[in-house]
C-alpha cells in the first residue's frame, strides 16, 4: 500500500510546477498584472490551436516538421553511432577521422547555413542536412566514449574464456557502452529540435518555425507562443521515448 501511494506521487510530483505556472499564468494575464498584448492567456494560445487545427495548417506543418526532423535524425545518428563505434574499437580507424571530427565539431553548425544555402539551396535537403549535422556529434562522441571506456578487465576475462571478437563485441563491449550510447541519443534529440528551429526560420514556406516567423511579420502573438509550445512538447515527447528506450534496453541491468 506504502509503495503504490509512493508511485502515485512519484507521478504526480513532475506536473505540479507546470500545472502551478499555467495556473498563475492564466491569473496574471486575466488580472492585468501581465499584457495580454505581449503574452496571451494559456486559455487564449489553447483557441488559437483549436482554430488553427480547424483550418489544417496547425497539423499539416506539424506534420512537415516532424518529417524533417526524424529523417535528419536517421542520418546524422545513424552516421555518428557509426563512426563513433569504429572509432572505438578500431585504432586506425580512430586515427585516420577522429581529429577530423574533432575539429568540425567545434565549428557551430548554425555557422553553417549561408554555406548550406548556397550548396544545396532553400529546399528540404537543406533543413535535413542541418538537422542531421546537429545530431552526428552528441551521438558521435558518446558511442565513442561508451565503446573506449569499457573496462579492459572484462575484456581479459571475456579473452580467457575464448570469446572470439564478435562474442566479446555483443556480450560485453556494447552492452557496457549502451547507457552512454543511450545517453548520447538523448542529448541528440535535443540538438535536433534546436537545429530544426534555425533550419526552418531561414528561407522555409512550411513547418512550425516558418510558422512562427510568419506570425511574426503579422504581429500574431498567440502563433508564436504556441509555436514555441509546439516545440517544447514535441522536445518532451522524444525524450520521454527515449528515456522508455532506455528502460527496455537496460532491463538487463536489473539482473
Amino acid at each position: 500500500m506504502k509503495k503504490a501511494k509512493t508511485n502515485f506521487w512519484t507521478k504526480v510530483y513532475p506536473w505540479i510546477l507546470p500545472v502551478a505556472i499555467i495556473v498563475f499564468w492564466q491569473i496574471a494575464v486575466q488580472t492585468k498584472l501581465i499584457n495580454s498584448q505581449y503574452v496571451p492567456a494559456p486559455s487564449a494560445i489553447v483557441a488559437q490551436a483549436i482554430k488553427s487545427w480547424q483550418a489544417g495548417t496547425l497539423q499539416k506543418n506539424i506534420s512537415i516538421s516532424l518529417y524533417r526532423a526524424t529523417l535528419g535524425f536517421i542520418w546524422g545518428g545513424g552516421l555518428g553511432f557509426f563512426f563513433g563505434l569504429f572509432s572505438g574499437i578500431s585504432a586506425l580507424f580512430r586515427a585516420t577521422f577522429d581529429s577530423t571530427i574533432q575539429m568540425l565539431r567545434n565549428i557551430p553548425h548554425m555557422a553553417l547555413i549561408p554555406l548550406i544555402i548556397l550548396v544545396l539551396g532553400i529546399d528540404e535537403s537543406a533543413k535535413i542536412f542541418l538537422v542531421a549535422v546537429g545530431t552526428f556529434f552528441p551521438i558521435y562522441i558518446n558511442t565513442y566514449h561508451g565503446i573506449s571506456s569499457v573496462s579492459e578487465d572484462l575484456l581479459e576475462m571475456g579473452r580467457s574464456y575464448d570469446l572470439t571478437n564478435w562474442q566479446l563485441f555483443t556480450k560485453i563491449i556494447f552492452p557496457g557502452a549502451l547507457p552512454t550510447i543511450l545517453m548520447g541519443v538523448r542529448y541528440s534529440l535535443g540538438t535536433m529540435w534546436v537545429s530544426l528551429i534555425v533550419a526552418e526560420t531561414v528561407s522555409a514556406d512550411s513547418g512550425i518555425g516558418y510558422m512562427s516567423t510568419n506570425a511574426q511579420q503579422f504581429m500574431n502573438v498567440k502563433i508564436i507562443y504556441l509555436c514555441i509550445i509546439i516545440y517544447a512538447l514535441l522536445g518532451k515527447l522524444s525524450d520521454f521515448m527515449a528515456k522508455q528506450l532506455e528502460i527496455i534496453s537496460l532491463d538487463w541491468q536489473k539482473a
